[in-house]
């Protein structure tokens, strides 16, 4: 009896515990040291010390002479060089136009030059510069570098771009989020519409402030607007998704989703080809990837669009909304359908006998 005596406040205690909000707030604080932990270690692992792993470039001349300079732009950088042999400038430079390749080499008679195309790469085109003086006294022969493809002179990092992107993958699922909380009863096409809404208004907010106001980027703006639109709503369905799959927990798979992995490997802070090589396979296949990769060539590239990142928004769009669609039950917001009153099913009769 004394036994069970001393079972029952400790019982009641514990459940009085799980009944409380303390359970989720120590679970949350555990899950965001994790987080903390885990953003610091995905940025740090991805973009604090970039290396070359496979690195294309174009290559013109004789192989006598182009095999000891890229021999020694190797040995520079400490990687192998993915080179391909053109033909004549204008295909090699034609590659470069379609983002196939970051530089030219081109050896002749007194010496050799290297093209950059810093607007294809930025972290690429600084590592090949870096390079350059050490290869060519390695080789024994002149090298010099030309930039034909230059930066925005008002964004000299190059980062401008990734900038904009990121704000708009975090804005669009903290605006899905927000609505969650805010305004919890939205039915699933009311939902959609104000995720579209926001994500044109941001869209075009973005592309303002950075264009017009601050004049950091010269954008194509229509379409700039267009990508920008299009990554936040993506990004807020995502959420919306996750929402209708795990309830209140879908911040977590979104956060990791989002930032952890796809923002390290869009490309736009340090590029594909110097990014850890699972990160740079998989990063174009998300949508901070897609994003980034629509804008840049947008910006830079006009003449050369590729398919693949809008087909990539299209398809996380797509999939987000019809799991949502489909699993709406599931979904923690939604208010019920208005219930007919018994006089709009039921008519009393008219005095005069009628219905």
């Amino acid at each position: 009896m004394r036994k069970h005596a001393r079972e029952r406040p400790s019982r009641r205690r514990w459940e009085a515990f799980r009944g409380s909000p303390f359970p989720a707030a120590v679970v949350l604080t555990l899950i965001l040291a994790a987080a903390a932990g885990l953003f610091a270690g995905s940025y740090t692992y991805a973009m604090a010390n970039p290396a070359p792993r496979h690195l294309p470039i174009a290559v013109i001349g004789p192989p006598s002479r182009t095999a000891a300079l890229v021999t020694a732009l190797d040995r520079s950088m400490s990687t192998t060089l993915a080179v391909r042999t053109y033909p004549s400038y204008a295909s090699a430079r034609r590659a470069v136009e379609e983002q196939r390749r970051f530089a030219i080499l081109e050896a002749g008679r007194p010496g050799a030059r290297l093209d950059i195309a810093p607007a294809a790469g930025a972290s690429v085109a600084r590592l090949l510069v870096q390079a350059v003086p050490k290869a060519s006294a390695t080789a024994r022969i002149p090298l010099s570098v030309r930039d034909v493809k230059p930066l925005q002179p008002s964004d000299p990092q190059g980062l401008a771009l990734f900038y904009i992107s990121l704000a708009a993958v975090i804005i669009g699922f903290v605006g899905a989020i927000q609505l969650s909380v805010h305004a919890r009863p939205l039915n699933p096409a009311e939902r959609i519409g104000f995720i579209a809404a926001y994500s044109l208004l941001g869209g075009f907010a973005i592309g303002a402030v950075v264009d017009w106001l601050l004049g950091v980027l010269a954008l194509p703006f229509l379409l700039s607007w267009t990508i920008l639109s299009f990554t936040l709503f993506t990004s807020g369905m995502v959420f919306t998704m996750f929402n209708t799959l795990v309830g209140r927990w879908a911040m977590l798979p979104t956060w990791g989703l989002m930032v952890l992995l796809g923002n390290p490997s869009s490309g736009g802070a340090v590029s594909w080809p110097l990014l850890p090589s699972g990160l740079g396979a998989i990063g174009r296949w998300l949508p901070p990837g897609a994003s980034v990769s629509a804008q840049h060539t947008a910006v830079y590239f006009s003449g050369h669009q590729h398919v693949q990142p809008y087909l990539v928004l299209t398809a996380w769009s797509v999939v987000s909304l019809v799991i949502f669609v489909v699993w709406r039950h599931r979904h923690p917001g939604g208010r019920p359908a208005p219930e007919r009153s018994a006089a709009a099913d039921s008519p009393l009769p008219r005095r005069d006998g009628h219905a």
